[in-house]
């Protein structure tokens, strides 16, 4: 194995291209894709039936055209695989002491529209938890189940 000066000597290969899914634990499939669909654009990603009682899904933002992205090497946005969780639903956050014990998102999404984004949260009930300035606008939010997200407009 080569020591880390030998490697910056050379080009080093890229070792990671992207993110090409989240996993997250929700309590009822259905309704979650259903939630995720309205508020953030997602859209089933495979043939599968969509319907109550399913245990897992997985979500993709389609492009302008409305055509889903193949999986590859680069992922602008990562997929979400939605997965039934025991009965509490989901958890994908974690507090920290720079936001005063509040919940913290795990992801942060971008978008270059933040204010219809933040429009479309509050006329669908949306549990949005703070609004602030971090080199642009941040909202952060959460899912029915609990689960902490965060969308920034750079």
């Amino acid at each position: 194995m080569r020591s880390n000066e030998e490697m910056n000597e050379v080009e080093k290969p890229e070792d990671i291209t992207g993110i090409t899914c989240i996993y997250v634990p929700v309590h009822d499939v259905f309704e979650s894709v259903k939630w995720y669909r309205k508020n953030l654009g997602y859209q089933p990603a495979n043939e599968d039936s969509i319907g109550p009682g399913m245990k897992s899904a997985i979500l993709n933002v389609p492009d302008r055209n409305g055509n889903l992205p193949s999986p590859g090497l680069r992922q602008v946005v990562p997929a979400l695989f939605l997965q039934q969780s025991d009965e509490e639903g989901g958890r994908l956050r974690f507090t920290s002491s720079l936001d005063d014990g509040q919940p913290h998102a795990m992801a942060c999404f971008i978008t270059p529209r933040i204010g219809e984004l933040l429009e479309r949260f509050r006329n669908n009930g949306v549990n949005i938890l703070g609004e602030r300035m971090t080199s642009g606008p941040n909202v952060t939010f959460a899912d029915p189940d609990g689960n902490v997200w965060e969308v920034w407009q750079p």
